[in-house]
């Protein structure tokens, strides 16, 4: 896609995480080569092809800017096949963007998921990374419970030490009282 890729893509999904964690972003930027002027234009771009009426939709529009998924697989849910693609981006090279799609294409989640073979420890109470761990990290720990704060971007888990992990994009950002 004309002015976005992968890298730009990284630069979309660090703009929602600076709402919880601008310290984060602001030291990601130069890892992506990056300046906070093209982090909003990859931004702006990307919010243009979602609501441009010749830009692709749903996961063509994903593919358009990822280029080839490194893996795709059918996963059965009831009684649909869903298509699970994954994508290796720069910014996190133990973590896979991960679009779940009807096989028509409709996009019904994305987010970031562990890479096959991390080495990222596993997630415990008390021990966990921001900006390694991931939702399925956290929510699999004894007693965990997750949370829905009706923010498409954003996820929550409550912990049983009473601690809250929030995610955007399904990535650790903070861990609060």
């Amino acid at each position: 896609m004309r002015g976005l890729a992968r890298r730009e893509f990284c630069l979309v999904l660090l703009r929602r995480m600076a709402d919880l964690r601008p310290d984060l972003v602001a030291g990601a930027l130069p890892r992506l080569g990056a300046t906070r002027a093209e982090a909003h234009a990859a931004h702006t771009r990307w919010q243009a092809l979602h609501h441009a009426p010749r830009a692709p939709r749903g996961l063509a529009l994903r593919a358009a800017v990822l280029g080839p998924a490194e893996r795709v697989e059918v996963r059965p849910f009831g009684d649909l096949e869903l298509d699970v693609r994954h994508w290796p981006l720069p910014l996190w090279p133990h973590l896979r963007w991960e679009v779940v799609s009807t096989v028509e294409g409709a996009v019904l989640h994305e987010h970031l998921v562990r890479a096959p073979g991390s080495p990222v420890p596993p997630a415990a109470d008390g021990r966990l990374r921001v900006w390694e761990h991931v939702v399925a990290d956290v929510s699999g720990l004894p007693g965990a419970e997750e949370a829905d704060p009706q923010v498409v971007t954003r996820w929550e888990v409550r912990l049983p030490s009473g601690d809250t992990a929030a995610f955007v994009w399904g990535l650790l950002q903070q861990v609060r009282r």
